[in-house]
């Protein structure tokens, strides 16, 4: 029997907007250490690359110096606020659901490849309601290797117990799409995620608007539809 294709998601600003939650936490952390809450705004900028480096940036924009020591305390801090509150300010993008069912419907399985905390992870899947659509979850601690390391991605499929060779990753950052690159998987990236550059320079293969987009794109990927003129 053969293995199914499979379709990766990244969660942070691909499946769902969560950056007001996290800069939420963010700025509980900030304002306990007496430093100004940053707006929501910034979050492009912050956002995208875990919680320690989310605690640098912040220091780093407010202007104090931060000690080895003192992130590793206010990133455990972090993991607890978070996870009392993972979602509650947050959404799916639009067509989420739409585009889930369809490629469930055309035969992909799917999976989620993100640098949260599995347990984030898996609160937030839980959150919206959508956990039992994906073979297979990995988070950032699931295996010793992370994204942009390949083996992140390629053992989240191994997971999924579907093909790697017809597999396809959807994301919206540079770690995303040098994960996909390294592993020889085709990259989707959507433009609205957290980014501290325009998605396209980046050179994604594909880039959809919308996620009523993504199976057309997702077989364009695989070659199974011609490319457009």
């Amino acid at each position: 029997m053969s293995l199914p294709p499979i379709v990766v998601f990244d969660l942070d600003g691909t499946l769902a907007e969560t950056a007001p939650d996290i800069m939420r936490v963010l700025n509980v952390i900030l304002v306990r250490e007496d430093l100004t809450a940053l707006p929501l705004e910034r979050a492009r900028e912050l956002v995208g690359a875990g919680a320690r480096a989310l605690i640098e940036r912040g220091f780093k924009v407010s202007g104090r110096p931060l000690t080895a020591d003192t992130l590793e305390r206010l990133f455990e801090d972090f993991l607890l606020i978070y996870a009392e509150d993972v979602a509650s300010q947050s959404h799916l993008f639009d067509g989420v659901l739409g585009a889930l069912d369809a490629l469930a419907g055309e035969g992909y399985a799917l999976a989620v490849c993100t640098n949260k905390p599995i347990l984030h992870t898996r609160l937030i899947l839980d959150h919206f309601g959508i956990s039992e659509r994906f073979a297979s979850v990995a988070g950032r601690d699931s295996f010793p290797f992370f994204k942009p390391d390949p083996r992140h991605l390629t053992l989240t499929i191994e997971a999924a117990k579907a093909d790697p060779a017809r597999a396809v990753m959807i994301g919206d950052s540079r770690t995303d799409i040098a994960t996909a690159r390294a592993a020889g998987i085709p990259s989707i990236c959507v433009p609205f995620g957290y980014t501290d550059v325009p998605i396209e320079t980046l050179e994604p293969d594909f880039i959809i608007q919308h996620f009523g987009e993504l199976p057309e794109a997702v077989d364009r990927a695989l070659n199974l539809v011609p490319a457009r003129p």
